[in-house]
């Protein structure tokens, strides 16, 4: 996510912090250097235009050039400038509605992004109901039912209507009399914008005044996902959009232009194929995480997500008496991948997001699945007692999981060493917390 533009705005920003003073010759050619990074990102040339003046304006100014640290102070400016372009002039935050309307066209997600929408809100306390009204795509409703099981929500199945708004007004009354909320409706989709397609939706959204109607566009498209945002906006005036596949090559150019453009703001993103892989869209974190800066709160976050502090505290128990076990190692690389991918966890880490492709060429998104085939390859005594493993096991283990020796070998070296530092970390008397601790990949 962002990485080209990270590292293109990092680089022309060592050049300003490694400076004592400023002059507006170095502030020009750094604003040219953010320019042609936001472009190359594809972001909307109009955007990027306004962006760079902005800053330029406020970096060529007497109190910057003559600061004690004016490289910093530009970061800053910069900063503040990304999270008003992300956010525009209104606070937000992740306040779920009574329905939701998702709409866009076939591709983009939408079907997908319903359930892991009712799977966040679910995390969130709420009895979410999805509700299948995509009455045209062939497999549409069997697919959300799936996917509906696979997260464990209820799903409202049209049951032979052939009317898509009857369909989510039933699923309304449904919901009401079994004290479900939200309600999540997969409205239906083209593979472009038509004028069939508009006057249904604008059926719906009149007959669901109060619903939040979202827009769930495919990153990837770039600066297509914002033309298709402002058709959608100009025929039912959304509430926001949901960004998908922001964990692909997409450059940005979609998510940093929006809010200008269409005049409506990201409230979700997917980060992943997994249901969890969705989070509120919060524009202080997205620019830091942009910057390089990382961004620890999400991270803190996603770990609450996938432990319990009950469970927390069993495992800082064990660490304490010194039980902690290859059974407890995989526990954690389990949890560990529910959160997303170990790149993606990186760039969170302050100070680690620009050392991704240093470590070992980047890191390897099979190295935890590898490491937990290993793991499972062991006997019940294995786990409970690495010491035993040796040769012959060794060999056994790599032919199970068809790795090599080395490979295994490798695996209880990083067992000892993470063992070595949990025991040292409890040993000082801080507690593990709510929260998990990576294991050293």
């Amino acid at each position: 996510m962002f990485d080209s533009l990270t590292e293109k705005l990092q680089a022309a920003f060592r050049k300003l912090t490694g400076k004592g003073r400023l002059s507006e010759q170095d502030v020009a050619l750094a604003c040219r250097e953010i320019r042609l990074a936001l472009l190359e990102a594809d972001v909307n040339f109009r955007v990027v235009k306004d962006f760079v003046a902005r800053i330029q304006e406020k970096a060529a100014g007497k109190e910057i050039l003559e600061s004690l640290t004016p490289g910093q102070q530009v970061v800053k400016i910069v900063n503040e400038e990304l999270v008003h372009l992300l956010a525009g002039d209104e606070q937000q935050a992740d306040k779920p509605a009574d329905t939701y309307m998702l709409v866009g066209l076939q591709g983009g997600g939408k079907t997908t992004t319903a359930a892991k929408l009712a799977l966040h809100l679910r995390n969130k306390g709420k009895r979410p109901l999805l509700v299948a009204t995509d009455l045209r795509r062939p497999a549409a409703v069997e697919q959300l039912a799936i996917i509906g099981r696979q997260v464990n929500v209820p799903v409202f199945l049209p049951e032979g209507e052939k009317d898509s708004l009857r369909v989510a007004l039933a699923a309304l009354k449904h919901a009401r009399e079994q004290g479900l909320s939200p309600v999540i409706i997969d409205t239906q989709g083209r593979t472009h914008v038509d004028n069939e397609l508009m006057a249904e939706l604008k059926e719906m959204r009149g007959a669901l005044p109060s619903a939040e109607v979202l827009l769930v566009l495919d990153a990837m498209t770039g600066q297509e996902a914002v033309k298709v945002a402002q058709a959608f906006e100009e025929a039912l005036n959304l509430s926001g959009f949901i960004l998908t596949k922001l964990d692909g090559d997409a450059r940005g150019g979609a998510a940093l232009s929006l809010r200008s453009v269409a005049g409506k703001p990201i409230r979700y993103i997917g980060t992943g194929e997994k249901p969890e892989a969705l989070e509120p869209f919060l524009p202080e974190r997205m620019a830091s995480r942009i910057l390089g800066m990382g961004d620890i709160l999400t991270l803190i976050e996603k770990a609450e997500v996938v432990i319990s502090e009950k469970e927390a505290r069993a495992l800082e128990e064990k660490i304490r008496r010194h039980r902690f076990d290859l059974n407890d190692f995989l526990e954690q690389c389990q949890r560990i991948s529910k959160m997303g991918s170990l790149d993606s966890l990186l760039a969170m880490i302050p100070g680690l997001g620009g050392m991704r492709q240093q470590l070992q060429g980047g890191v390897d998104p099979k190295a935890l699945n590898q490491m937990m085939a290993i793991i499972q390859s062991m006997t019940v005594r294995e786990r409970e007692e690495p010491e035993i493993i040796k040769g012959s096991r060794r060999r056994r283990i790599a032919k199970g999981s068809g790795v090599r020796v080395e490979e295994v070998n490798l695996v209880l070296s990083q067992f000892r060493q993470m063992k070595q530092m949990l025991a040292q970390f409890t040993d000082k008397g801080a507690g593990l917390g709510k929260g998990i601790r990576l294991p050293k990949l």
